[in-house]
């Protein structure tokens, strides 16, 4: 078992950057695509803004792959599931289900054990 911890935490100290930098893309496309719902009632602005976080993150995507194993990175986009769901929760008002809550769950722990991978 320490073996394990000490090789996650190797691989997360040689991927740092990266999977900083993904988790930021991962937010701004989440926001991107938040925008682009709230303009579906002929906002104008909002339909621009998504499209410019939705670009930031995907140059921001491009630069973390400089900075990681794709192995390890590529994975970490499935976190846009975990900030689609808490923004529609706090922003759309949408309701969370306890199955939803649970596949939450699995993301972030299969996204923990894959971003620690790299040193297995």
């Amino acid at each position: 078992m320490i073996i394990l911890l000490d090789s996650l935490k190797a691989s997360f100290k040689k991927n740092r950057i990266g999977i900083i930098l993904m988790l930021i893309s991962s937010f701004c496309v989440c926001f991107g695509q938040l925008f682009w719902k709230i303009s579906e009632n002929n906002e104008i602005i909002y339909l621009f803004l998504g499209f410019a976080l939705y670009g930031i993150g995907a140059l921001v995507m491009i630069i973390a792959y400089r900075y990681g194993s794709l192995s390890v990175l590529h994975p970490m986009l499935s976190i846009n599931y975990v900030f689609a769901l808490v923004l529609s929760f706090l922003v759309l008002h949408e309701s969370i289900s306890w199955q939803k809550l649970i596949g939450i769950f699995i993301i972030i722990i299969g996204v923990a054990l894959i971003g620690g991978g790299d040193e297995l």
